[in-house]
């Protein structure tokens, strides 16, 4: 399904009925969801990866002969490790997991493969933050044919940023300008860690799209008029906190006198907007190893775990369903309850988008079980 198709489906969605419980849409595509077993990223990952594919179908009718943009999962600074650790084993996706998407995809006919990441505070080649982050670029090129990165912080390797109008009631920007990257494509995937965030409760697929966003335009620094395209800085004033508008390239949001300025009300809405003009065609989610109480090591009462899962669902809100539950949280919580604690659920303002469903009853679970998966975060 093309990006214009989606919308003119969810055009016709209603948008926040479902937010306290309500069922979403009856429009919603509600396909399985593959979990499979992985203690250490020293077993067969494309091996596993590959069976839950199957699973769910197959990548060959998603992916052959067509572009393929994979947002991978690299929150904050490369520097900024927990105790040392690889940044893999703890809040970044691990390179194995993104080595093995490259290589099933190239299998697939994938006929362009582009990882992008809107990385902390730099508009630079996504190469030097990989590079960095101590992933080998090279092992990732020679993984499929067509590989490479982009840095959608800002304008990237382009000349002008695309324009994703919300096609009904958006719940914070009526439009949302980012790097072209997330439109020049025929397929888009969301490569995330099974994580706790601070604000909004879980990292998963829905989430790991925030950084779509770019500093550039939406950043503490960004520019009054025009966009930045050397920031040095997060999205705390923009987004989180609504201390300022956007780059005037971008609209205001749409009621900025409404609602509450923390980033559990403002960043759980963008992401389900987001989920919207930038649809999610798969999604994937490496549990082998990660963090728990928060997004990274700047998260006070950080933890290392170790699920050992990988998950993966043709829908974001499906599969982030599934993955919440594996954490041994509802995925229907709302706001108050674990793990929404200071946040509004995500996954149900995705569904009142009509996106998908966050209803478990709803959802065929492949492979393993949530049951033989289960890995409470909270302890």
């Amino acid at each position: 399904m093309t990006r214009r198709e989606w919308i003119a489906m969810i055009s016709a969605a209603p948008t926040l009925q479902a937010l306290h419980g309500a069922p979403d849409s009856p429009v919603a595509p509600v396909p399985p969801v593959a979990i499979a077993k992985c203690a250490t990223y020293d077993e067969d990952v494309a091996g596993k990866m590959a069976a839950m594919f199957d699973q769910l179908g197959g990548l060959v009718k998603l992916v052959r002969n067509k572009t393929v943009t994979v947002k991978v999962n690299m929150t904050g600074p490369p520097g900024a490790r927990f105790r040392g650790m690889e940044l893999g084993r703890t809040h970044y996706t691990h390179p194995k997991v993104v080595g093995a998407t490259a290589y099933l995809l190239g299998r697939a006919g994938a006929k362009r493969i582009r990882f992008v990441e809107s990385a902390w505070a730099t508009a630079g080649p996504l190469e030097d933050v990989i590079l960095d982050a101590g992933w080998n670029v090279r092992a990732l090129q020679s993984a499929a044919p067509g590989v490479e990165f982009e840095n959608t912080n800002g304008l990237g390797k382009h000349k002008k940023y695309a324009r994703f109008k919300f096609p009904a009631r958006a719940l914070m920007y009526p439009e949302y300008v980012m790097n072209q990257a997330y439109e020049e494509t025929d397929v888009f995937v969301s490569l995330a860690k099974l994580k706790n965030h601070a604000d909004c409760g879980v990292t998963l697929s829905l989430k790991n799209c925030f950084g779509c966003v770019p500093a550039s335009i939406y950043g503490d620094d960004a520019g009054v008029d025009e966009p930045n395209e050397k920031p040095t800085r997060g999205r705390s004033d923009v987004v989180h906190f609504a201390k300022r508008q956007p780059a005037r390239i971008a609209p205001p949001e749409l009621h900025p006198n409404e609602g509450l300025k923390n980033a559990g009300y403002r960043v759980s809405r963008v992401v389900a907007d987001l989920a919207v003009v930038r649809p999610i065609h798969l999604a994937i989610i490496d549990g082998v190893e990660s963090t728990a109480g928060g997004e990274g090591p700047w998260i006070r009462g950080l933890r290392v775990v170790k699920p050992g899962v990988l998950i993966a669902g043709m829908n974001p809100v499906g599969t982030d369903a599934v993955a919440t539950a594996v954490m041994g949280y509802d995925p229907r919580a709302t706001r108050g309850t674990p793990p929404f604690r200071n946040a509004d659920n995500t996954l149900l303002l995705a569904e009142a988008h009509g996106v998908g469903t966050a209803d478990l009853k709803r959802i065929e679970v492949r492979g393993v079980s949530i049951a033989q998966a289960l890995y409470r975060y909270d302890v």
